[in-house]
């Protein structure tokens, strides 16, 4: 079994490609329970990515975030 690969995907207000990070193992739990709120207040936020880079998020510019896991294969969006 392949291991996990969570990834933060950011689509911009702006359009264009997705951005994706794979995000530190340790934050994952408390990424996905805090994405709405900051997509909710356009916060600006440090997110630590797999290889510890700190980046600053300014969701104010995100139209959808959301955690996946690019590791799966044969998925298809929403369904299981």
């Amino acid at each position: 079994m392949a291991d996990e690969k969570p990834t933060l995907v950011l689509h911009l207000v702006s359009g264009g490609e997705p951005l994706l990070f794979t995000v530190h193992p340790d934050d994952v739990a408390e990424l996905t329970k805090q994405l709405y709120l900051y997509l909710d207040h356009g916060s600006v936020q440090t997110i630590r990515t797999k290889e510890d880079v700190n980046l600053q998020v300014n969701f104010a510019h995100v139209a959808v975030a959301y955690i996946d896991d690019l590791q799966r294969k044969g998925k298809v969006f929403g369904l299981h």
